[in-house]
Formats: structure tokens, sequence, C-alpha cells
């Protein structure tokens, strides 16, 4: 019998070609694969999912916490803990450097329950994440000037601030959000001077005086006015408009009587139109 076996077993190897048997054991594999793919996956109670995801908040691990919020909102949608835990989600992926993902959980957090009585608490989370997006790695490792990158997330953040503290004056978030709309405006500001300043340096100087023109007008509060006022003189006499300078000279004289563009008998000393040699020679000088 055995002997029959192996001649059975040896005419069945030599009806089936080796790309035959190959394909068998690949089908084999995807099966176990397959297999593998669709073992069931333990699913915790709603209780358990938000007790895991709060201890790993407490100890820092905001990956892992994301991990158990995402998995508590797929499994149980509308718990008890869903929406806290759409909130601590937000929190969860703002503190493991996921800002995208946190501004999206905040986008979903104010959609779905904008009549919460923790919607501020969103508004802030989304502020900040904006606020520190705008920040980013560059500004603190990289020799980069940071008023020359686009404010666009400083502006977002402002926005989200702004409806906080609009919406919820009384939130215990209101005042941080204030202050640090005040820091946001200074953003903008250094950022429109810096604009300006690029223009001056190519003589577009209608464009550098729009630029200056709206932190005087929109951002009156900064830091930045005094010298948007300084160069703003200078580039309305630039382009020969001799009597607006002298009013903006004058406004400067009145808000900023000790302002370094002014000498100590109070004449206008300017300095800040610094322009290039955009002469053929120039442009291809090399040093």
């Amino acid at each position: 019998m055995l002997s029959l076996s192996l001649q059975n077993l040896r005419r069945r190897r030599k009806a089936f070609p080796m790309g035959f048997r190959a394909l068998s054991i690949v089908f084999i594999f995807l099966g176990l694969l397959s297999a593998c793919a669709t073992a069931p996956v333990e699913v915790l109670s709603e209780k358990e999912y938000y007790q895991r995801a709060k201890r790993a908040i407490d100890a820092g691990n905001f990956v892992e916490a994301s991990a158990y919020l995402e998995d508590l909102e797929t499994y149980h949608p509308f718990g008890r803990y869903a929406e806290q835990a759409q909130l601590d989600l937000i929190y969860a992926r703002y503190n493991s450097l996921q800002p995208e993902l946190a501004a999206s959980a905040a986008d979903r957090f104010i959609r779905l329950h904008p009549d919460s009585d923790q919607v501020d608490y969103a508004y802030y989370l989304r502020g900040l994440t904006n606020f520190y997006t705008d920040v980013g790695l560059g500004q603190r490792y990289l020799p980069v000037d940071p008023n020359s990158r686009d404010p666009g997330k400083a502006r977002e953040a402002f926005r989200d601030f702004s409806t906080l503290v609009e919406r919820f004056p009384a939130s215990d978030y209101a005042a941080d959000a204030r202050q640090r709309m005040i820091a946001i405006k200074e953003r903008l500001a250094q950022h429109e001077l810096f604009v300006a300043r690029y223009y001056v340096r190519r003589q577009a100087f209608i464009a550098a005086a729009a630029r200056t023109a709206y932190v005087i007008q929109n951002l009156p509060q900064t830091q930045a006015v005094e010298e948007a006022l300084t160069l703003q003189v200078e580039i309305l006499r630039k382009l020969g408009l001799d009597t607006q300078a002298a009013d903006t000279l004058a406004v400067l004289a009145a808000s900023y009587p000790n302002s370094s563009a002014f000498d100590s008998r109070m004449r206008f000393k300017g300095g800040q139109l610094v322009e290039e040699d955009r002469d053929i020679f120039s442009v291809l000088k090399v040093d």
C-alpha cells in the first residue's frame, strides 16, 4: 500500500506543473494572512477606554491617550463619555505635537456641540494650536527671521481667541486669550513692516506706503507704529507728497516725542529708508 501511495503521489506531482504548485503556496499564504487580518479585535467598555486614556494623559503618554480616545469614539460614539472624550482628544493631540489633527478635532467638537458649556475650551485649544503652529520649529532652531514668514496661522489663532473673548467674556480662558491677541497683533504688525522694508529696497514705494499705513490704521496699539510712522514720513517725501509727509511727521512728534527719529532739537533725521542699488552693475557685482 505504501508503494502505491508513493506512486500516486509522484503521479500527482507530475500532473501539476511547478508554476501551479507555487501558485497554490501563494494562495495558502494569502489565506493565512487573511485569517490573521480578520482576527477578532478586543473591544473594551466605554468606561475602560476612557480610564485608560486618562491614565495615559496623566502619565504624559499623549499618543497612547489619543489612540484610546479614538477607539472610544469608534466603538461607543453615543456613550456617556463621548463628548468629554472628544474634548480630551483635542488636548491629547495638541500635546502630542499633532497640530493639524488637534485643530480638526476642535473643529469637529465645535460643530457637533455648539451649545456645550465647554465649547469655549475647544475654541481656546484651537487658538493655541494655531498660535504655536505659527511659531514653528524654524523660529526656534533655524536662523530665519520670523517676521519674514506668512502669518496665516497667527491670523487663524487671532480669530479663535477673538471668538472666545466675544462669545465667552467670563470664560476661564478669556484673559489668556486677550494676552495672546496682543502678542499676535505685534506679530502681524512686524510682518507688515518687514514687507514694507522689502518694497522700499525694491523701490516700490507706493506698495511700501500701503503696508505702513495698514499698521498705523489697523494696529495702532502695537509697538511697531513708531517705526511705521517714521518709515511713512520718508516714503511720502520720496514720493514727493510733502504735505502728507508733514502731517505724518506731526503725528509722530505728538505720539512719540522721544523717538530716535528725532535729534536733540526735535529735528527729523529718519534713517529707516534703505534702498538697494538697482542698476545693472550692482546686479552683476560679485563680492
